[in-house]
């Protein structure tokens, strides 16, 4: 179990696939069935989408691609043919996935059009480096659903039970049980507040010597080792920090947005 492991954000991947050339959307159709265009752009969408899933591009994928394009044309016009499409749940799904490619095109248009410099990136970045601290800590925890459990385990401790034997018997954290309750390098900002508290208040060696309580229960927390944290170079997260920000941003004006909704 990671209690709450930082993890730098990032923007949504999938933003390439709908940023199509003007060059490729006026391109010559893929193939025409019964009287219906396929246009080329939508091939193109289909390459770029198999190009973000490591596949790169080739003549044999594209003949491929174009194959499936005709196939599921044709079915589509039997859907149609058949009344389907005027079906209320399958309108529905149609609705649903149009709505979809609507909220993603509206945040490639927001990463387009507001770049982040790197004045705020560098603030960004000094705010990132306060967060995260000057240390990494090794801990080792064992997670229990009471704090009388914690208590009890906190006793078995001092006689002088092994801390990684009892983590492997009664901990509730699966991630980490079968290691001992052992936890990976850290600075405090991965976790939890009151883990973290804890954790920083521990010296090397030493555990809490009461039960800590957190959302996802109780723990008894060991401090197995500690070390100065080298802290990445901006150059080297400088693209983390801009998708950090836009990620903010782009929430807030989501936000501005559902504000000023009439929502009834």
């Amino acid at each position: 179990m990671r209690v709450m492991k930082f993890s730098q954000l990032a923007i949504v991947g999938v933003f390439g696939l709908l940023t199509m050339t003007a060059t490729q959307a006026q391109a010559s159709a893929v193939a025409k069935v019964n009287g219906v265009v396929i246009p080329q752009s939508r091939l193109e969408l289909m390459v770029q989408a198999n190009a973000a899933q490591g596949q790169p591009d080739s003549p044999e994928m594209r003949k491929a691609l174009r194959e499936n394009l005709i196939t599921e044309e044709i079915i589509a016009q039997e859907a149609k043919k058949k009344g389907l499409d005027k079906d209320p749940e399958v309108a529905m799904q149609v609705e649903i996935q149009q709505q979809q490619v609507l909220v993603r095109a509206f945040q490639v248009d927001y990463i387009k059009n507001n770049a982040v410099n790197d004045d705020t990136l560098r603030k960004e970045y000094e705010i990132l480096k306060l967060q995260m601290g000057d240390k990494e800590y090794k801990p080792r925890h064992i997670l229990v659903a009471t704090e009388n459990e914690a208590k009890a385990i906190i006793a078995d401790l001092k006689k002088g039970s092994d801390f990684s034997k009892v983590a492997a018997e009664k901990s509730l954290d699966d991630g980490s049980k079968v290691n001992g309750g052992e936890l990976d390098w850290s600075p405090t900002a991965a976790y939890v507040r009151p883990f973290a508290e804890a954790l920083a208040g521990l010296e090397k060696g030493k555990m809490t010597e009461t039960p800590i309580q957190t959302s996802f229960g109780w723990h008894v927390i060991k401090l197995d080792d500690i070390r100065a944290m080298e802290i990445p170079a901006f150059e080297d997260i400088k693209m983390n920090m801009q998708q950090r920000v836009l990620q903010r941003e782009f929430q807030e004006v989501v936000q501005e947005l559902r504000n000023a909704a009439k929502v009834e």
